[in-house]
């Protein structure tokens, strides 16, 4: 048996061990406990205890992050005590999965709840055809923009990655301390594999069973001469992400577009008050209009761990998570959120709770939703993502400075990732 399916086959194994069925819990409710870093999830607990009586959840906020609610989890599992429950991102699942954190669910998994969830979505959490954890949110890569800037100097919305190119440098022909958008040197790795994704690119390949790593191949060196071009010319920040000179440039307009997942929309309205009437948000720049693709940055889901004494209630309340809409509605209650649901049934409760004055009244909900079909499901992500992105980022920084290039960074990822999965016992190849 090749590497690859014996890996597979020990993540079965370690899906279908721990608790077994519930234990009986006499005339009292179930508890499943949950551990999530998402915001509004108290809010979703809540609803769901006031709703249901024959399952209660016993819930605990956790860091966001390696450092945080990733490593708590991972510490948890190896001491066989994980909750029934736990959130985790679309990077992070296969290294979980492998590590034998969640259960396999294929078999529980009604086919009536899977075909609620965009087939997009289900990919990512599905691998050699069996499914490790639901997903809530998808994000769709979209380009928010400053729409009074663009507006004041005639320069276009971009529509293809070569106007996106021209718009910027008519931008900083006409306001040259503004910058069309940012390269980050922080969570610059998930930005640029969502971007490679779009063009085509697969870092992660199984095809062939055993595990095909490319991350400088031909789409991905397409996308790095790009904007390292953006880079050297001074057409675009770099800067890293969610800092405070982001947010100051975001705020000042000289920085007047961001290119990141749907959830942005969101935290641009909390973060930036002071914009509101000036933004709007447009779809993503395509290489080729005629055939049109997107990849995603951002997203989460819910997994049932091996742990879980109670993994088909603990599965009843993930389903109820993903599919109400009262938890959507609960979720929202907790403050401005965009995150665009894997549920498409949900997309008139997420657009009915926000409002989007900030955006002048746009539909976002219906661009995210027709922006989410265009996601590629030729995407896999890797078994060690949380080592991969934080080489790529090293890298990244350093080609800020001019110490190195965009596809060294990338290059530099990959050659230190293998080490990791070949320790996996995986079988690796590069190309």
């Amino acid at each position: 048996m090749t590497a690859v399916l014996t890996i597979f086959a020990m993540l079965l194994v370690a899906g279908c061990s721990g608790g077994g069925k519930a234990d009986s819990a006499g005339d009292g409710p179930v508890h499943v406990t949950f551990w999530s870093a998402l915001r509004g999830s108290q809010e979703v607990v809540d609803e769901y205890n006031r709703t249901h009586t024959k399952i209660k959840v016993d819930f605990e906020q956790v860091p966001s992050g390696d450092q945080g609610g990733w490593a708590k989890l991972s510490n948890a599992a190896r001491a066989g005590n994980a909750p029934d429950v736990a959130t985790i991102e679309y990077p992070q699942l296969p290294s979980y999965a492998i590590d034998g954190v969640p259960r396999d669910i294929t078999d529980m998994l009604p086919d009536s709840v899977r075909r609620k969830i965009i087939p997009q979505a289900m990919d990512l959490t599905t691998f050699e055809g069996r499914t490790y954890a639901l997903p809530v949110d998808i994000e769709p890569m979209v380009f928010l923009y400053r729409k009074d800037l663009f507006t004041k100097y005639d320069i276009p919305v971009p529509k293809t990655w070569a106007e996106f190119e021209s718009s910027a440098r008519k931008l900083k022909k006409a306001k040259p301390d503004s910058r069309i958008a940012s390269l980050f040197t922080t969570g610059g790795t998930l930005a640029m594999a969502g971007l490679a994704w779009q063009a085509g690119a697969q870092w992660y390949d199984t095809s062939d069973k055993s595990w095909t790593v490319s991350m400088d191949d031909a789409p991905t060196r397409k996308v790095a001469t790009y904007w390292q071009r953006l880079v050297d010319d001074d057409l675009v920040r770099v800067e890293p992400s969610s800092s405070q000179q982001w947010r100051a440039h975001l705020q000042s307009g000289e920085t007047a577009g961001w290119l990141a997942g749907a959830w942005a929309a969101g935290s641009m309205m909390a973060s930036t008050p002071g914009g509101k009437g000036k933004w709007a948000i447009a779809p993503s720049p395509q290489w080729d209009p005629e055939k049109p693709s997107l990849g995603t940055q951002g997203g989460s889901t819910f997994m049932v761990t091996k742990d879980s004494t109670h993994p088909e209630e603990a599965l009843e309340f993930i389903t109820w998570m993903v599919t109400s809409p009262d938890a959507l509605r609960a979720k929202l209650s907790s403050g401005v959120s965009s995150a665009y649901p894997t549920v498409t049934d949900l997309v008139p409760v997420a657009r009915k709770e926000m409002d989007t004055s900030y955006y002048s009244g746009q539909d976002i909900f219906g661009l995210f939703q027709r922006e989410a079909e265009l996601i590629s499901t030729r995407w896999k992500w890797g078994p060690r993502m949380v080592s991969t992105i934080s080489s790529g980022d090293d890298g990244l920084a350093r080609a800020g400075v001019g110490s190195g290039t965009i596809l060294e960074a990338l290059r530099e990822a990959q050659s230190k990732t293998l080490p990791d999965l070949k320790s996996l016992g995986l079988s690796v190849t590069t190309r």
